[in-house]
């Protein structure tokens, strides 16, 4: 493969900052988590990442039928394309609950699916969904160690779920468990850890002998994949980006967007600035781990702001004004969110864009 994969023949017919999309890589790594999982019934991928018909087109075009997302917005891009299962990872509480019965009613042909993770939560959906005459799939949502979302996998889940059995409305349909807390670059240690988070799953399991159980993300996908009863949903795998790459040595997705930035001044003999501000790369990491330079090296990010970035070099530099840098974000998902629109690079040239419809929080409902 290409060492420089990822520059662009006709580049200066394109603006920065801006995002380019590899289809190519984007359907290797599909075809890649297929091959991973075995079973492609198994695979529950999170469109989080690309937020993307034309992304999700090639997952359905690929034989995935099943779909895991976090907004209305994506649960509405996904039913667009006629995606048969889609699962709102989310507890849909208020209005969202609304938004969410309006959404099943308009797409019939799609299944939809939610979280649950408490008593008075299910209640709440399960006479929203009854007074629609709606009875819903729910999953319980169980918190296995990341202490954001889902109820402890004792006998809390346990009640939970015996009483979701009463409801009418709602269909018990399985367990669902993110483990988003692992994040060991070691791959035995990270097995270790996801072992003992999922063994609480299966013993809640022997019990409850639920028929889907729904784990993990992109960091443990090597993991749960070899998983012969589990559905598994990674996100990132499809554009991957430089955090995982680090993070997961042992899965061997390529990186498949990338960022264009431009030097736009020198404001000192060691400095330089670059189009790349805050709303045009996930900033919640450190300044040191925002964007991986593909193309140039030595370059200390010392400063950001809403438009600009400033690097600092080694010696006095030799940039001018105009030049090129590409990069990979070290966060992919939130990144993609400031982007209405990624550029699509084939053969080397742009040729065309994707939109990101489902950054919106919005589409129709």
């Amino acid at each position: 493969m290409s060492e420089n994969w990822f520059e662009i023949k006709n580049i200066n017919e394109l603006d920065s900052p801006a995002l380019v999309v590899f289809p190519e890589r984007v359907k290797h790594n599909i075809q890649l988590a297929i091959d991973m999982i075995g079973e492609v019934s198994r695979l529950r991928p999170h469109i989080k990442t690309n937020k993307s018909p034309d992304v999700a087109r090639l997952m359905l075009s690929a034989g995935i039928t099943k779909f895991k997302c976090a907004t209305i917005a994506e649960a509405e891009m996904l039913a667009l394309c006629n995606a048969r299962d889609v699962l709102l990872a989310y507890q849909p509480l208020g209005p969202k609950l609304n938004r969410f019965v309006s959404l099943i009613k308009k797409y019939p042909a799609t299944k939809f699916s939610c979280l649950t993770d408490n008593i008075a939560a299910a209640n709440e959906q399960a006479s929203v969904f009854n007074s629609n005459n709606l009875s819903v799939p729910v999953f319980i949502d169980l918190n296995v160690g990341m202490n954001r979302t889902g109820i402890s996998p004792d006998e809390q889940a346990i009640e939970l779920a015996h009483h979701c059995l009463t409801l009418k409305g709602i269909t018990l349909a399985g367990l669902h468990a993110y483990d988003g807390h692992i994040r060991d670059a070691d791959f035995e240690i990270k097995k270790q850890k996801c072992d003992e988070a999922f063994k609480t799953v299966k013993n809640l399991n022997e019990e409850l002998k639920l028929p889907t159980i729904i784990a993990g993300g992109s960091p443990t996908f090597s993991i749960h994949c070899k998983r012969k009863d589990v559905e598994c949903s990674p996100g990132t795998f499809v554009y991957w980006d430089k955090g995982y790459t680090d993070l997961c040595p042992e899965q061997k997705f390529l990186p498949a967007i990338v960022l264009v930035t431009r030097v736009i001044s020198l404001p000192a003999s060691n400095k330089i600035c670059i189009d790349l501000g805050h709303k045009s790369v996930s900033a919640e990491n450190e300044i040191s781990k925002r964007v991986f330079f593909l193309n140039t090296e030595g370059l200390k990010p010392v400063g950001q702001s809403e438009e600009h970035l400033v690097l600092e070099t080694k010696s006095e530099n030799s940039y001018k004004a105009g030049d090129i840098f590409y990069g990979l974000p070290y966060h992919v998902c939130p990144t993609i969110a400031l982007y209405e629109r990624v550029f699509i690079i084939e053969n080397g040239k742009v040729t065309g864009e994707w939109k990101t419809i489902a950054r919106d929080r919005k589409i129709e409902i």
